[in-house]
């Protein structure tokens, strides 16, 4: 957040210095607050859940899953499952050398339900010109700080 300081205007920048502490480094362990919006997963009705076999890896490769999937377990944002799904996960290099892990959800993909959102209004998007701030649901770890419905987890 430092390096961007310079760029934003400085009611801006005083109004993040202000609240520092809800745009810190590292999200809480443990499940995101109630704020009534859950993750919902709709399927398609009578279709069966996924069960992949796991991607192959290598000893390096295998090491830094265990090392991730157990950060995410101490933290308290997954838990153990004796779910029939399975889906694989890659890791992706970051440009620091470190690795990223993601979760191969296509399977999951192709049998939930596709729902259809309109495309933003001309005039609404007409009204933005000029702005210099946006914000989006990944601040840092965004899929860790939004609930999922009980059931779909």
């Amino acid at each position: 957040m430092s390096d961007m300081h310079h760029t934003l205007p400085p009611a801006v920048t005083n109004l993040l210095q202000e609240y520092a502490d809800v745009f810190s480094a590292e999200i809480p362990p443990g499940l995101p607050p109630i704020r009534g919006i859950e993750h919902q997963i709709d399927l398609i009705p009578g279709v069966s859940l996924p069960n992949g076999a796991a991607y192959r890896t290598n000893p390096e490769e295998t090491k830094e899953i265990q090392r991730q999937v157990q950060d995410l377990l101490d933290r308290g944002y997954v838990r153990e499952s004796l779910s029939t799904c399975a889906v694989a996960v890659i890791l992706v290099p970051k440009k620091d050398g470190s690795w990223r892990m993601c979760v191969d959800c296509r399977a999951i993909n192709n049998i939930t339900i596709r729902y259809r959102h309109p495309i933003p209004r001309l005039d609404d998007m007409l009204e933005l010109s000029g702005s210099i701030i946006f914000s989006k649901v990944d601040l840092r770890s965004g899929y860790h700080q939004i609930r999922m419905k009980l059931g779909d987890e």
